[in-house]
């Protein structure tokens, strides 16, 4: 079948080779043969030697039997040569056709000359339908009418000759590798394979590849694998990328040192080369990489890959930064050394037991007092183990009985310690498993012995009076509704008494508080031996009161009575006689009251009226003072409301030179005084706002409206007069008022040496160390401090020589008196020289008259201030004194 392959051109060699071997034999006998013609016989047999025509004759049959020879001899040859061909066709033929690709030839003129059985086989052809004519384009041409090639004539031999060849797509999902080789004789040779196999198997590959690039990519550890004969790397992933801020084309390709600072990079060729030397090709470590300005620590672990050989081919790194990580680390570690330090430093003890077996798992230093021994000791053991039978028994049911509730359960027991029997607060919570099962028992010991004995001491203080020990007001007013509540229905009577001690503030100013509070003592003892075991009850500072049955009011004026005469009594305290008196006010029930509160509200009324009238005053209460009271709430209301609603407004006072006239007296300052114009009551006179004001505390927040709004008036004058505004106590008792005047001082920008601050003594009365340092404060801001009532109080002369004062105002009592009584004339004289020679300016209050005028003058008096000179009045009646010429003339007389 091999010699059908080829074409007769092939056939035609040998016979040709046998024509020009028999040429080239028979050629040099012609040449032999060949005889002149000039000796040609002169006939045929007769003329001829019959010995020549016989030689001639044998050496013809000679050469023909040689011509024979050599012809046979060439035949056979040529013979052999062709079975020789046709054996090594069949052998060619037969290995084309056994090969695994389709083989496909062609002569330089594109005819086929060959084709094997794969090629037909892959395409589904028949060897008829290749014509022995047929080129290779007209073979392209019918595969692709047939559905087998997918690309045209022209792109097959563009592409196949590529040195990658030409991939076609058959019908069915197979894919044909060809590839086109051009020989130099002008033919070609093409190679049809099979490549479905292969491409399927490439795909998967790629799939796989682009797979396992992807779970690396996303797997937050970074990874990388490291050539081992040049330590550089072949693949890092995603998370490598965003670690070292390097895209994984400049990492790819480069070494440690080449990315990393070469600390760095040191660290991590140790770390490979560790790695590598291992026995087990592992190594684990945490090291220190720089990452620009930062340092980052990182946790790695290094393999090496080994092929089927187990000779290392790569290493495979596995890192992640641990910085964060080691930092909570360290930082969980501090809170557990923390926690153990406040646990065992808490001033309760604590013991953690387990649930399955009542052994103590934990215990803090303080529980050593309850388990008396060392925790450690105490670790293991149960309560039957450390108490002693009685003692464990109850702390066993406890234990269950808290376990069965599964919650909180606290309790007060005595435990014996090495101090002796104390009481104890015991909180025990039962902690529940995953499986809501308990686990553990919390148990929290409280020494609370000092405790409760303090609780009964402040339960004692809370309704008892600390210096006297009287029961106080809420111990009073208990009492009070238990009365009401046994007499209510039965007709009985009963009197509420309020009696005020006089005097206790001048004990206080005189003698001292420890002086004072002395004399409370002993009148809390006089009142409960007069009132005969009744209840005698210490309701404020200098206010008692008592409840006194039997028929009213004659049983509470009796008991009034008794009181004022045993109260009358010296008292003989530390040496000294000191005496003192009462005002007492009465509330009957039920005329005057049907609850604690309106009872003791009435019998405060009465007392008020009491202390209204003189000392010693008993007075009962009547229906009128009830209403003099909601008027004085209401006017506090009020008062509050104008503070709020602007309804306050300053007048201000000229200080003046003290001259013989007062048209000689010039004007050197203003003293600012409020004013309250009440929207329904009309003006409020200041004796009844200011008083109220004080007790009630508005005073503070009312002062601190004078004085802002005063510096703001005066900063404004062309003139630079003086402007006085007067503190009062509760001032400098509450807030911060040297942080106050300085605030508004600023605010208002008044120099302040112009703001002149009026005080009383009483400033330095109710706390003489503050109120003198807090003098000494203002002092030093720049602002003139004076004493306002001079000689009205009982310690002006110590106060003076405690503190500097700029100026001294004479009380208007003595002013007043001047020219009709001569003491008061001699105590001005006597105050002006006292001032003066302390060098400090006087002031005289209250001068209403030519004559007063003219006396201060005469005996030197430095400024003066009253009606004489000027009315309090609003600033702009005295424009011109502070400087304005566009308003009206000033109001320096009254008339």
């Amino acid at each position: 079948m091999a010699d059908k392959n080829w074409q007769a051109g092939g056939k035609n060699l040998i016979p040709a080779r046998a024509a020009v071997c028999l040429v080239a034999l028979v050629a040099p006998l012609g040449a032999a043969w060949g005889l002149p013609d000039s000796i040609a016989p002169a006939n045929y047999v007769g003329s001829a030697d019959p010995n020549t025509v016989w030689e001639m004759l044998i050496g013809g049959i000679v050469v023909c039997s040689l011509l024979a020879a050599i012809a046979l001899w060439i035949l056979s040859a040529l013979r052999k040569v062709k079975r020789s061909q046709l054996r090594r066709n069949a052998f060619v033929s037969n290995a084309l056709n056994n090969l695994s690709q389709g083989v496909v030839m062609t002569d330089p003129q594109k005819r086929i000359v060959f084709c094997n059985d794969r090629y037909l086989e892959i395409y589904g052809l028949l060897r008829s339908d290749i014509s022995g004519s047929m080129t290779g384009p007209e073979l392209l041409e019918m595969r692709h009418k047939r559905g087998v090639l997918d690309v045209s004539v022209e792109d097959f031999y563009k592409y196949a000759g590529n040195p990658e060849g030409l991939v076609t797509e058959l019908p069915g999902g197979r894919s044909i590798l060809v590839k086109y080789f051009a020989l130099p004789n002008g033919g070609s040779v093409a190679t049809h394979e099979d490549c479905s196999e292969q491409r399927k198997l490439s795909r998967q590959l790629a799939s796989t590849k682009q797979f396992l690039e992807s779970v690396l990519d996303n797997v937050p550890v970074c990874v990388a694998a490291k050539s081992i004969d040049d330590g550089r790397y072949i693949f890092a992933n995603r998370a490598f990328e965003r670690f070292s801020r390097f895209s994984r084309d400049n990492i790819v390709g480069k070494r440690a040192d080449e990315i990393f600072q070469p600390e760095t990079a040191a660290s991590i060729d140790a770390a490979d080369r560790t790695a590598l030397d291992s026995p087990g090709g592992q190594f684990r470590n945490q090291f220190i990489v720089e990452r620009g300005s930062e340092k980052r620590v990182l946790a790695s672990f290094r393999v090496v890959a080994r092929d089927e050989k187990n000779q290392p081919e790569f290493l495979i790194v596995l890192f992640e930064d641990i910085t964060e990580r080691k930092s909570l680390s360290q930082e969980l570690e501090n809170t557990k050394k923390f926690l153990e330090l406040v646990v065992d430093n808490i001033p309760v003890s604590l013991i953690v037991e387990s649930v399955s077996d009542g052994r103590y798992l934990l215990a803090n230093r303080s529980a050593e007092t309850i388990l008396n021994r060392r925790r450690e000791d105490a670790t293991g053991l149960t309560a039957a183990d450390i108490f002693d039978p009685r003692e464990a028994k109850l702390i066993i049911a406890r234990d269950e009985a808290a376990i069965r509730k599964r919650g909180l359960l606290t309790e007060e027991h005595p435990i014996s310690t090495k101090d002796g029997l104390r009481l104890f607060l015991t909180r025990r919570m039962t902690v529940l498993d995953e499986a809501g099962e308990p686990q553990y028992l919390i148990k929290t010991h409280e020494d609370v012995t000092d405790r409760r004995q303090t609780e009964s001491r402040m339960v004692h203080m809370a309704y008892h009076d600390g210096l006297t020990d009287l029961p106080n007001r809420a111990s009073f007013l208990q009492a009070l509704s238990q009365m009401i509540e046994a007499c209510e229905g039965t007709g009985e009577e009963f009197a509420v008494l309020c009696v005020d001690l006089d005097g206790l503030k001048e004990v206080n100013d005189v003698f001292g508080h420890a002086t004072g509070d002395k004399l409370l003592i002993e009148v809390a003892r006089r009142m409960q031996t007069t009132a005969r075991g009744g209840v005698v009850a210490r309701l404020s500072g200098d206010e008692f009161g008592l409840i006194i049955d039997g028929k009213q009011p004659a049983a509470g004026m009796a008991l009034a009575e008794q009181l004022a005469q045993a109260l009358a009594n010296e008292f003989q305290i530390d040496g000294k006689s000191v005496r003192t008196g009462v005002a007492t006010g009465i509330s009957v029930f039920p005329r005057n009251g049907a609850d604690a509160a309106s009872l003791l509200a009435n019998a405060g009324a009465a007392l008020f009226r009491a202390k209204a009238k003189s000392r010693g005053s008993i007075s009962i209460f009547e229906p009128e003072m009830d209403q003099q009271i909601r008027d004085r709430r209401v006017l506090h209301q009020d008062l509050s409301l104008a503070i709020k609603n602007g309804e306050l407004s300053l007048y201000y006072q000229p200080q003046a030179m003290a001259r013989q006239t007062a048209a000689s007296s010039e004007v050197i300052g203003f003293e600012a005084l409020a004013r309250w114009q009440h929207p329904i009551r009309g003006f409020v006179p200041p004796s009844d706002f200011i008083p109220l004001a004080e007790e009630s505390g508005l005073i503070v927040e009312m002062g601190e409206w004078i004085l802002r709004e005063a510096c703001r008036e005066a900063a404004s004058w062309p003139m630079p007069l003086q402007i006085a505004v007067n503190l009062s106590p509760a001032q400098f008792m509450h807030g911060d008022l040297v942080g106050l005047v300085h605030s508004i001082l600023l605010e208002t920008g008044l120099s302040p040496g112009r703001l002149e601050l009026e005080i009383t003594e009483g400033v330095l009365i109710e706390d003489f160390d503050r109120g003198l340092a807090l003098l000494r404060r203002l002092k030093a801001l720049g602002v003139r401090i004076s004493m306002d009532d001079f000689g009205s109080g009982y310690s002006s002369l110590s106060y003076l020589q405690a503190f500097p004062f700029d100026k001294i105002k004479i009380d208007r009592a003595f002013v007043i008196n001047l020219g009709r009584n001569p003491q008061s004339a001699s105590i001005v004289r006597a105050v002006i020289g006292l001032g003066h020679g302390l060098e400090m300016s006087i002031v005289a209050e209250g001068v209403e008259t030519q004559e007063q005028l003219g006396f201060l003058a005469d005996e030197g008096c430095d400024a003066v201030q009253g009606y004489f000179l000027g009315k309090p009045l609003p600033i702009a009646q005295y424009a011109v004194l502070v400087g304005r010429t566009d308003t009206m003339e000033p109001a320096r007389k009254t008339g």
